[in-house]
């Protein structure tokens, strides 16, 4: 894997390497258009909604249209479009916008909510969008006083908030979380005698470690760090001996792999990624 990740940067580098200063801006130019044009869109059309439904051009909330399955299980009526955009804002020098979307989250943005929500894909894309939100924030103002100098963490109060609310799903023998969790009851009797409940892919219960690391880090609470660890190092405990591969779905109570098959695709894909990240980041 940290093979096929070099050579992936060694081919973007050679290409970005042929091209002329006013090639590589106008690539730069067009990527920021196109930003523009999807998270502007949502904005107009969508907002406060979770999604922009591109054809109709209105905000799809959890509940309020037909079900697709376990893709809505990313809703939560939480503007997860507006969470999961907030660092690009900062990334691409959107300063100003950037700073009207952390007001919006401020002022709009509840997870006290009677949803039942994927752990995965919340953490990952809320929890993860509040912190590089909030580190983002922190960073512009050091360098720009004027900005944000309202700012008194409160992505960071959200992240926290909505990690409490994940923390009910890690109450299994194994230390796996299920992969769902309701966000203001926790793990109710439909969930926990729920049969597709005791079963998660690899990536689910192993892509946490980054955001919850992080968060541990900033809020000086390592309960969290600690639960993410665990998973980890438990998927991890769980490999082939010999060729110290994974499998990709499992039982999060007793351990045992459901489907041993091992690749490098969906279910599987983001675990192998923290690993790495994680000793980029952790050491």
């Amino acid at each position: 894997m940290l093979l096929k990740i070099l050579q992936i940067l060694l081919l973007t580098s050679v290409m970005t390497a042929g091209m002329l200063p006013e090639e590589k801006a106008q690539l730069r130019s067009q990527v920021i258009d196109m930003f523009k044009h999807g998270f502007g869109s949502y904005m107009k059309y969508a907002f406060p909604a979770d999604e922009l439904m591109p054809l109709s051009c209105k905000g799809r909330y959890r509940g309020s249209e037909p079900s697709r399955g376990d893709i809505d299980d990313a809703l939560g009526n939480f503007s997860l479009t507006l969470v999961d955009s907030l660092d690009t804002l900062a990334v691409l020098g959107m300063f100003d916008e950037f700073e009207c979307a952390v007001r919006q989250v401020v002022q709009h943005v509840s997870f006290d909510r009677d949803v039942i929500v994927s752990v995965f894909e919340t953490n990952i894309r809320m929890i993860g969008g509040l912190l590089g939100g909030h580190i983002s924030a922190k960073y512009i103002n050091s360098r720009h006083p004027v900005r944000l100098s309202w700012y008194r963490d409160e992505l960071l109060v959200l992240a926290h908030d909505l990690a409490i609310r994940l923390l009910p799903a890690f109450n299994t023998s194994s230390g796996l979380p299920l992969p769902r969790v309701n966000l203001r009851h926790g793990i109710d009797l439909t969930l926990s005698k729920s049969e597709r409940e005791r079963f998660t892919c690899t990536a689910c219960a192993g892509t946490l470690i980054l955001e919850w690391a992080t968060l541990s880090r900033l809020t000086g609470n390592y309960l969290f760090e600690q639960y993410a660890d665990r998973a980890m190092s438990y998927l991890w405990d769980r490999r082939h001996r010999q060729s110290n591969l994974m499998g990709t779905i499992l039982n999060v109570h007793s351990g045992d792999w459901i489907v041993r098959e091992s690749g490098i695709g969906a279910g599987i894909d983001s675990y192998y990624e923290y690993l790495f990240k994680a000793y980029v980041l952790l050491g």
